[in-house]
């Protein structure tokens, strides 16, 4: 890779990111551009969408992981690699050793997925679960290298990791030329950077806007510093992009080429996610989805033709239930309050009735006639409902308080609880 000063960190120019490209001809596949319709009405203008969640792996990692490893020299590939990931790094680190012919090793959090796990250890590596958070898994991993000679794949912050990932952006600019504006998540800042390289060397004109999290934005700070600080304790359900201090390597690339940074909201990346399943049928994991996030949240900001980076679609059963039901409530469509009734004959039966009469659809019920709380003819009810949107579920408060119920709160949706309780 080149470098500035013998003192300076390297950089990465675009003759990296092309030879990148050839590195990873026959090896990473050149995924599908697919507009969006709904997305460019919002917009304005075209939306496309980058889809790395169909790249091999499930996610763009495979790229840098892939670039990095065939570059080490002949008595490091002996010694092994190593890594610590939750999910996609790992799982790109281990294709790529085995593809060619390096034995791994990935360190994972004892809690990480198991769909992740089993994936990881399907395409060759050797796992071994230790810690509870990531920087844990990341401690072992270090010192596992220490110990054995292994080489230490580092995610994000390594200019043959950022060229690999760049070639994203080449990809981009050749399926879609006319491009005004560029959307792509950030974590460390590898994949924004190697992008930025890539597309700002042959586009200066085309506008790249990196997102993260607003529970794990490490990069406005450290923007706004001059330098990568750190963020105590970042939390969000977007692991992909859930990293607490930007990586030396890429923090100056993008510092110098990226045109800003934005923060979306956890509802705003449910939303996101749902989006992405119901109208463009792409399974998305929250990191994913984090452009079509900020696309929702201020679509009028992006000046088009837009693309919007999928970068991964590896989300667990579990928690896509779970942000589905949040992405739900985020957009009016599911609504769970409680409400207290009086405790006689049909007085359950009554109150389903009025739910009917406004076209409020049951999912789940809970009653309870026992609690200290309660007086001796009270009962409360605990409701989950499926609703048309935000109006509706004022809709639906209306009617309850008409009918004479009295509601304690919203338990999902902070616009139903206002609506519903106020």
């Amino acid at each position: 890779m080149s470098y500035r000063t013998p003192h300076s960190l390297p950089t990465v120019t675009l003759d990296d990111v092309r030879g990148a490209q050839k590195m990873l001809s026959g090896v990473a596949r050149m995924t599908a551009m697919e507009g969006s319709r709904h997305l460019s009405g919002l917009v304005g203008a075209p939306v496309h969408l980058k889809c790395e969640n169909l790249q091999r792996t499930g996610s763009f990692k495979l790229r840098g992981a892939y670039v990095r490893i065939a570059g080490l020299l002949p008595e490091e590939r002996a010694a092994g690699v190593v890594a610590a990931s939750a999910g996609n790094h790992a799982q790109g680190v281990a294709l790529a050793s085995s593809l060619l012919g390096v034995r791994s090793t990935v360190f994972m959090p004892a809690g990480a997925p198991l769909p992740k796990v089993a994936a990881t250890r399907e395409y060759g590596a050797e796992v071994r679960l230790h810690g509870q958070v990531v920087d844990e898994t990341l401690a072992a991993a270090q010192e596992y290298a220490r110990e054995t000679g292994a080489v230490f794949i580092h995610p994000f912050d390594h200019p043959d990791i950022i060229a690999g990932q760049g070639t994203v952006g080449l990809e981009i600019l050749e399926q879609c030329p006319e491009v005004r504006t560029l959307v792509v998540g950030v974590g460390g800042g590898g994949l924004a950077a190697g992008i930025a390289v890539a597309v700002k060397a042959l586009r200066p004109d085309v506008k790249v806007v990196g997102v993260q999290a607003a529970g794990s934005a490490a990069y406005p700070p450290s923007l706004a510093a001059g330098h990568p600080v750190s963020i105590g304790n970042p939390t969000t359900m977007a692991d992909g992009i859930k990293v607490g201090r930007p990586g030396d390597v890429p923090f100056q690339l993008v510092e110098e080429l990226v045109d800003e940074v934005v923060t979306v909201s956890e509802d705003e990346l449910s939303s996101a996610l749902l989006l992405c399943l119901e109208r463009a049928k792409m399974v998305v994991e929250p990191a994913g989805a984090s452009p079509v996030a900020a696309l929702l949240s201020d679509p009028k900001a992006f000046e088009g033709p837009v693309v919007a980076l999928l970068s991964g679609g590896n989300v667990d059963p579990l928690l896509m239930q779970r942000i589905l039901r949040q992405g739900m409530a985020a957009a009016g469509r599911y609504l769970s309050l409680r409400l207290r009734l009086t405790d006689r004959p049909g007085a359950l039966a009554t109150l389903l009735g009025v739910l009917s009469e406004v076209d409020a659809n049951v999912l789940d019920i809970s009653h309870v006639r026992t609690d200290p709380r309660l007086g001796l003819t009270e009962a409360e009810v605990e409701l989950h409902l499926e609703t048309k949107g935000p109006e509706h579920c004022t809709e639906v408060g209306t009617a309850l308080r008409a009918a004479g119920y009295t509601v304690i709160g919203s338990l999902e949706n902070e616009v139903s609880r206002r609506d519903v309780s106020r």
